[in-house]
């Protein structure tokens, strides 16, 4: 992918998701379940920017990115 904008979102993502997995682990997640639902709420969002910009972005159109959720992200959030 040689999108800059789908780099930085895909990232972000990732870096999201990663964190929204430590949040919800279960140390953490019974310190605050709200933290661990701000997260939740934080990598959805950047999952949904990284969708919608895959959507219009012609070099994604060019690789056929598969979008988020191709490591297993969405498998997390899928009982949630």
């Amino acid at each position: 992918m040689d999108c800059p904008i789908c780099k930085r979102l895909e990232r972000t993502f990732e870096s999201r998701c990663s964190t929204y997995i430590e949040a919800s682990s279960s140390a953490y997640y019974r310190v605050s379940t709200r933290v661990a639902a701000y997260k939740n709420v934080e990598m959805e969002r950047a999952k949904s920017d990284l969708q919608e910009h895959l959507l219009v972005c012609v070099s994604a159109a060019k690789v056929g990115h598969s979008g988020p959720g191709r490591h297993g992200a969405n498998n997390k959030t899928a009982g949630q």
